[in-house]
């Protein structure tokens, strides 16, 4: 039976309809917000996998065409692989929902959220993210939600919810926050240098938002909500776990204080390994299936083992397992121009983690087509991610990026973007892509450092140089310790992972995800605080690297200029079916094919605007000269140097600059009667001629004899 649930939520109408669509889900809920309209389901296998190390949770956020009125590019004309930003929304919906699934629950869920109609002004993502929770929470799945999101703006000083387009365009804040009714439990955000105290301020109006949204799913799960079902769980015992303490657990207390990484993780899975192999043959006699039960329990006590002696090192004892205080950061170092050919590069180095950065500069008409849903079509400053297995000293999949590498390219490039000059200060498309060497925890953060050097390098004038730096926490009972500078095992076994970047100025870009059920008010503030110092210290390492961006770009990037001209020329320099364009590209260039690697690249615009990008700046001189003669008026009266290009009965026809041609009649040709063209010039000759104007018929009229007068 169809219900229908309604909020005036600040200004806009917030709908949820449940009881009409997709029934055979476990949980489904049609939330109209604005004229945005998203389906949200929830489904749940029948059976477990107990013995699986890992919760089975997939949310996916489908993005289809038709919701904005745009039928899919390319040839088969219909949705594809999910685009970036389909990923990262379904990527943002995950993380807080995750950590509200019990610790033991191994039934796969997989919630999918279909975008069906999108109003630009009210957001698509934050209706899925509470379509998700709420779906989930009227489903059977136990789930200790609801959770919700906002999005937070401050347009001239003032914080807003939920921003419009035209307000999210002068924001200087672009927060996304979620969290349950109590707590916030993820984060996501973009600033122009917001301060620590305003970036809290922000966090909390979106918590009071958080709130509102948290009792209205509240109401509609008190009313329609399901039992919650049973499930499968691996019991575990106080005399196994008992057992399991007294075999190892004094070795992995010494082994958790080991420096190295490589070393520490040895040593840890070699003990590891010990016990299972010593309950594996002392239980031989058990079938295959007991077996494996019996140890998937060991391995479980042993994490979870692991999990509180690390706990009581970092929490209890204040030590941490390198040696480092609380507030130190690891060993930096840092390198520019290691290779050559490239347009910028860096090396930012952080402890075990290191990321090598290179730039790369284009021309504006090499930006990247979005095809989504968003108003944006176009991007021209990328940041892309990689993450190869050898970073962490493993083997194995190498492909298309997954979600993690598109999730951590987009955190450094929220971040970097602060700071990218505008399109009319520095006409290049900007390509930076960030390559992990080594890893132990905080790539995407050496991402943004290496890459800011690397923009500086390659003569892009940033703003500001901006360092990121990651903060941890770790709690044990009511006791918390907060860590900057985290590393792989605190990041793993520890309760958050918060990420800063930004200049010395204020905050550019924020990530935080949780395992815990969410964080106070407090702890935001004390994490803030700690990842600024950090920050500034980090910034003096890299502007002693660099100071400030190159005066210059590479020789080896292109160089350009730019020019306004009539934007109805722009039709005469592109020529018909483009034979001007391709004919000043050729001989300006002296190539054979205009997508020769040496042919000089040309981008006009509609508003008359000419762009033009060569290595050698002599060719972009020749090609703008050739540029400006095809737009080039001549002025009536005045006297030019021109060539014959063809002579007819009546007359010669002279080029005045190559596009620009008229013809002097014979009578034109000398102060002296003239029976035939060629008694006075021939093809190929040059003649002074005066500009007589255009007649009727817009045909340029010239007079060799008016300029030897």
């Amino acid at each position: 039976m169809k219900k229908v649930y309604e909020l005036d939520f600040r200004g806009r109408k917030l709908i949820v309809e449940t009881g009409e669509l997709a029934k055979q889900a476990n949980g489904a809920v049609l939330v109209r917000y604005g004229d945005t309209v998203v389906l949200s389901t929830v489904c749940v296998s029948k059976s477990a996998n107990i013995l699986s190390d890992f919760f089975p949770l997939m949310v996916l956020y489908q993005e289809k065409l038709y919701s904005v009125g745009k039928i899919p590019g390319g040839f088969i004309k219909r949705e594809g692989r999910p685009t970036e930003n389909a990923t990262l929304a379904a990527r943002m919906i995950d993380r807080p929902m995750r950590p509200m699934f019990p610790e033991n629950f191994r039934n796969e869920v997989q919630i999918v959220n279909t975008i069906l109609s999108v109003d630009p002004d009210c957001s698509p993502e934050m209706a899925a993210m509470f379509g998700s929770s709420l779906a989930t929470s009227i489903s059977k799945i136990p789930f200790d939600g609801p959770i919700a999101g906002v999005k937070v703006g401050r347009v001239d000083g003032k914080l807003v919810i939920n921003p419009s387009v035209a307000d999210s365009e002068i924001s200087d804040i672009d927060l996304t926050v979620a969290g349950t009714k109590e707590a916030i439990n993820m984060v996501e955000a973009g600033a122009k240098e917001a301060s620590e105290s305003d970036m809290l301020d922000a966090l909390m109006f979106g918590h009071d938002a958080i709130q509102e949204l948290c009792d209205f799913q509240k109401s509609i799960i008190d009313e329609v909500g399901e039992e919650k079902m049973e499930y499968e769980v691996l019991e575990l015992t106080d005399d196994l776990r008992n057992d399991i303490k007294d075999m190892c657990a004094s070795k992995l207390d010494k082994a958790l204080r080991i420096k190295d990484k490589l070393e520490k993780y040895n040593t840890i899975d070699t003990i590891k390994e010990e016990v299972v192999t010593y309950f594996e043959e002392k239980n031989s006699k058990l079938d295959d299936d007991e077996l494996k039960e019996l140890l998937t329990k060991v391995k479980l006590i042993l994490e979870e083992i692991e999990y509180d002696l690390f706990r009581t090192i970092v929490v209890k004892e204040r030590m941490r397992a390198d040696g480092r205080s609380m507030t130190e950061i690891r060993p930096l170092s840092t390198d520019i121009d290691l290779l050559p050919r490239t347009h910028g590069s860096a090396l930012f180095t952080r402890g075990e983690t290191q990321s090598l950065s290179v730039t790369t500069l284009g021309a504006l008409g090499e930006h990247q087509i979005l095809d989504g849903l968003d108003l944006e079509t176009e991007k021209r400053f990328m940041l892309h991610y990689n993450f190869p297995q050898f970073s962490v000293g493993e083997t194995g999949r190498y492909g298309a990026p997954g979600r993690r590498e598109i999730g951590h390219g987009a955190l450094g490039e929220r971040a970097l973007a602060q700071v990218i000059p505008s399109e009319d200060e520095f006409p290049y498309t900007i390509r930076v892509v960030s390559e992990i060497l080594e890893s132990n925890g905080s790539s995407s953060q050496a991402s943004i450092c290496a890459g800011c050097m690397s923009l500086m390098a390659a003569g892009v004038p940033i703003k500001a140089p901006v360092a990121g730096i990651a903060m941890g926490l770790i709690t044990y009972g009511d006791d918390y310790t907060i860590l900057t500078d985290i590393q792989g095992m605190e990041d793993h076994l520890g309760d958050m992972d918060f990420k800063v970047a930004g200049t010395k100025d204020g905050i550019c870009a924020l990530q935080m995800d949780i395992k815990i059920k969410g964080i106070t008010k407090q702890i935001l503030k004390e994490a803030l605080e700690q990842a600024k110092k950090a920050r500034m210290q980090i910034l003096d390492v890299i502007t002693k690297q660099i100071p400030e961006p190159r005066k210059e770009v590479s020789k080896y990037a292109p160089k350009t200029i730019s020019f306004m001209v009539e934007p109805e020329k722009i039709k005469d320099i592109i020529g018909r079916g483009g034979e001007m364009i391709t004919k000043i590209i050729l001989e300006a260039s002296n190539v054979k094919a205009v997508n020769d690697v040496n042919a000089v690249k040309v981008d006009l615009e509609d508003d008359g605007k000419v762009i033009i990008y060569h290595t050698d700046k002599d060719i972009i001189e020749k090609t703008a000269k050739m540029i400006k003669d095809v737009v080039r008026v001549p002025e009536e009266g005045k006297i030019y140097n021109g060539k014959v290009t063809r002579i007819i009965e009546t007359g010669a026809f002279v080029e005045l600059w190559p596009g620009c041609e008229g013809m002097v009649h014979i009578s034109e040709l000398d102060v002296k009667h003239t029976s035939r063209v060629e008694d006075i010039c021939n093809v190929g000759d040059d003649i002074i001629v005066k500009c007589l104007g255009f007649d009727k018929r817009g045909r340029l009229n010239l007079s060799r004899k008016a300029a030897i007068k």
